[in-house]
């Protein structure tokens, strides 16, 4: 099973395309080749391959990426199943994962919704995307600060706050504090519970 994300930004005319660009495309190197797992396209989306288990997490770290520009937000379509073609880039392969990108994407303008999964599993992305839907009333509204500290803490989980209040120059209580505004309790629930689900839709 891999994952194909479809993804647009939100109010990306309110700053040049390179500045936030840059941001993504440094992510998405972490991640793979381009054009083969990522690329950009019609200037303000894209799509990446990843494999299924890395999908939300990866999803949520270019929400906060994003969110670091003042006013910008992002839209995501996440795909899960199978790939039964792949092409020299990831906008010409094919399977039920691009297929299903593809559509929960082409709704989210419609819903006003910002992220949504499809597994196939009706039952089980109806659980997921309700979840989601919930994480969503507060990760939408994270400030500039809150979004910084969520890709540092995605980046590396298990990384000691006095290192990430090095990192910031802040005080470590600080950090704390950011912690608790960007619902960092939350956000790891909402991924150990897509963890869970997806070893039930591998099964």
């Amino acid at each position: 099973m891999i994952a194909i994300i479809t993804g647009d930004i939100i109010n990306s005319e309110e700053y040049r395309a390179s500045e936030w660009m840059e941001v993504l495309k440094n992510y998405f190197l972490e991640l793979g080749n381009s054009p083969a797992d990522w690329e950009f396209y019609r200037g303000d989306e894209f799509q990446i391959r990843l494999p299924a288990e890395r999908a939300l997490k990866t999803a949520i770290a270019i929400k906060a990426r994003i969110k670091m520009f003042k006013n910008l937000d992002v839209r995501m379509g996440i795909g899960l199943g199978d790939e039964t073609y792949r092409g020299p880039k990831v906008s010409e392969s094919n399977g039920t994962a691009y297929q299903r990108s593809g559509r929960t994407f082409e709704r989210l303008k419609d819903e006003k919704v910002h992220l949504a999964i499809s597994s196939g599993n009706a039952r089980q992305d109806r659980t997921l995307n309700l979840i989601l839907l919930l994480a969503l009333d507060f990760m939408n509204d994270w400030s500039q600060v809150s979004a910084e500290i969520m890709v540092l803490l995605l980046k590396d989980p298990h990384a000691p706050q006095n290192q990430i209040a090095e990192e910031l120059g802040i005080k470590q209580s600080a950090v704390s504090q950011r912690f608790k505004r960007a619902r960092k309790d939350l956000v790891l629930s909402v991924l150990r519970h897509y963890n869970s689900t997806l070893k039930d839709l591998i099964q």
